[in-house]
């Protein structure tokens, strides 16, 4: 089965039963309310999206280092969407995404669910089965009492936080409508606020302004204790004002919460009175093993020749 938003075949579509609840990615054509969003706040319209593609295509063949599948229309839709379709813009979005991937070839070299199960086996990172009121994915990272630092490393965090991203780009309406995160700090000692490096931040910051092919709405700092400060001190000096602007500290204050995601899309231990279950990391986990083919094939694309000497590299020092 060829589903067009995906680089790989499927024997059937992913998905698991959680009671009376399906969760899956929802990989089907744009609902109307993401079809608005298109239209007005990216310039998305049938003839837009035509003349983009084949001028985006134009310019990819270009760059003869890169190992591209520029037969795949959706793959090219999925970076002119966070662009507002503007090719160029589309361009330089795909070399900064390889060239991440290859500046940081040790999170990212042969990247798959099957090789990171004790980022979900910890629990600390999942991502809400309904959206929210804007049609946002909503990803949560619990980085204060459920995290055991001692088990799981930030660096693990950040892969499992990279597998979710590329999970929520095949979507057509995350695509669109995009995704906000939610960090709850609850806890949060002093031993796990020494996790934070410096280098650690910079490639965060760096990941999320320059190398995300999606449009991140929102990140929201809730439940956050006073030694928090030291830990966004990393973090404050290198965002640049879009990424400074559209993060939020509300505390426990859920009332501040709810001015930007509705008490109708959280759960009740945020003040909200969704329906939806929680979903486990290892349920997501479940469901992401499904699609292990899925990156398997984005692995193969990129700046191949590099990151195969890297690879050699790395077999040669085992």
């Amino acid at each position: 089965m060829r589903v067009p938003t995906m680089l790989s075949e499927l024997d059937e579509l992913p998905s698991i039963q959680l009671g009376d609840y399906t969760l899956r990615f929802e990989l089907e054509d744009l609902t109307q309310f993401g079809k608005d969003v298109a239209i007005n706040e990216l310039r998305e319209t049938p003839e837009v999206k035509a003349h983009a593609v084949e001028e985006l295509r134009a310019l990819l063949k270009g760059q003869d280092e890169l190992v591209l599948p520029l037969d795949n229309d959706d793959w090219l839709v999925r970076f002119l969407r966070p662009c507002k379709f503007y090719p160029k813009s589309a361009l330089e979005l795909i070399q900064r995404y390889y060239h991440f991937k290859v500046k940081h070839w040790d999170m990212y070299l042969d990247l798959s669910p099957s090789r990171e199960v004790n980022i979900f086996k910890q629990n600390i990172l999942t991502v809400f089965p309904n959206r929210d009121q804007l049609g946002r994915r909503i990803l949560l990272l619990e980085l204060g009492k459920p995290w055991r630092h001692k088990e799981v490393t930030l660096d693990e965090v950040f892969k499992g936080c990279v597998l979710f991203v590329e999970a929520a780009m095949l979507e057509p309406e995350t695509q669109v409508n995009g995704a906000v995160v939610i960090f709850d700090m609850d806890g949060l000692t002093m031993q796990q606020a020494w996790q934070f490096t410096p280098p650690f931040a910079k490639r965060i910051v760096d990941w999320l302004q320059d190398a995300v092919p999606l449009r991140i709405k929102g990140i929201h700092i809730i439940n956050q204790p006073k030694i928090f400060n030291v830990v966004f001190a990393l973090f404050k000096p290198i965002l640049r004002d879009k990424l400074r602007n559209r993060i939020v500290f509300h505390g426990t204050d859920r009332e501040s919460l709810h001015k930007h995601i509705s008490k109708g899309c959280l759960p009740p231990c945020y003040g909200g009175n969704v329906d939806a279950p929680r979903v486990k990391g290892e349920e997501w986990y479940e469901l992401l093993l499904k699609c292990d083919g899925e990156y398997t094939a984005i692995n193969k694309y990129g700046y191949i020749k590099q990151m195969d000497e890297l690879r050699i590299k790395k077999n040669k020092k085992k």
